[in-house]
């Protein structure tokens, strides 16, 4: 085994990420995070329930949605968690599409008075927009839909959250909020040795015990460190593409830089998944992976 030196999981994994938010016996780990972001506006979540995270379109041409997490409330109110590893071309368009599938279950047949129930989708960022990288204090980005003169909430009943992680820069004596405590806690999990006296709290103790690699059955150990060599190769490939970019400046660069990300993604995602991150059409894609089997 090759990361037992680790405390704790790196939550920007996929399995970390799962394990710690996403199975039913530590679901009061999401719920209590879910509750520190949205309870001043929405209430108390006192229960939550998982649902399928593969949502298909209304016919067999649509597009489908794999949400990373899907779940809804005692009210029906319908919660997505969206973990993003690396900066995604038109992730806020992504994001955007995803939303409609949950507003879309609830048509009911027959008589209905199109009342819906809320709606919110969570984005836990590994990166940072490029339109907000002058605005090094500002992490968290609500947004709802509301009335460009007046700026008062049109609708309320949907709403997106983004959490821009590099952005989050408190030290320990700094956190003053339940959701400070949880930013801090999920950017440093990997890093941390034990439980910060900051965080003494029941529900980060669980956080912290939850994540323990020495806790893992063996199987569970082989599952995170496949996962973490993968976060580890996306990461590589990305930050080695945004260099490229930076040292060609010019537009031809940038281009090469997107080429470099495709080649570099290729052993490790499909077509349709590359084409979504970088912005390259399939044939493009296709003739890349035809180069590299050559």
């Amino acid at each position: 085994m090759t990361y037992l030196t680790d405390h704790y999981v790196n939550f920007f994994t996929d399995y970390g990420f799962k394990r710690l938010f996403g199975e039913e016996p530590h679901k009061d780990l999401l719920r209590d995070f879910l509750n520190a972001l949205l309870h001043d506006e929405q209430g108390e979540i006192v229960d939550l329930t998982y649902l399928k995270d593969e949502q298909l379109g209304r016919t067999p041409v649509d597009r489908k949605a794999i949400f990373d997490l899907y779940c809804e409330n005692e009210r029906g109110e319908k919660f997505i968690v969206e973990l993003q590893k690396a900066k995604q071309n038109f992730f806020k368009d992504r994001s955007v599409f995803y939303s409609t599938f949950p507003i879309q279950q609830q048509a009911k047949r027959g008589d209905w008075d199109f009342r819906l129930n809320a709606v919110y989708t969570i984005g836990i960022l590994d990166f940072v927009f490029d339109e907000d990288k002058q605005d090094n204090d500002k992490y968290r980005y609500d947004i709802k839909l509301q009335d460009i003169d007046t700026n008062e909430v049109f609708y309320e009943k949907l709403t997106f959250i983004y959490l821009e992680m590099p952005k989050f820069n408190k030290g320990l004596d700094q956190l003053e909020t339940h959701v400070d405590k949880w930013l801090y806690a999920i950017k440093h999990l990997d890093r941390l040795d034990h439980v910060p006296d900051a965080l003494r709290e029941r529900v980060f103790e669980r956080f912290f015990e939850v994540a323990r690699i020495a806790n893992f059955s063996r199987e569970e150990l082989q599952s995170y460190e496949d996962s973490l060599k993968y976060y580890r190769d996306l990461k590589n490939s990305f930050d080695t593409a945004r260099e490229d970019g930076r040292k060609e400046g010019r537009e031809e660069g940038r281009k090469e830089a997107v080429l470099s990300m495709a080649r570099g993604l290729l052993d490790l995602l499909d077509d349709d998944t590359i084409a979504q991150k970088t912005g390259l059409d399939s044939a493009t894609i296709a003739a890349l992976r035809k180069e590299s089997q050559g």
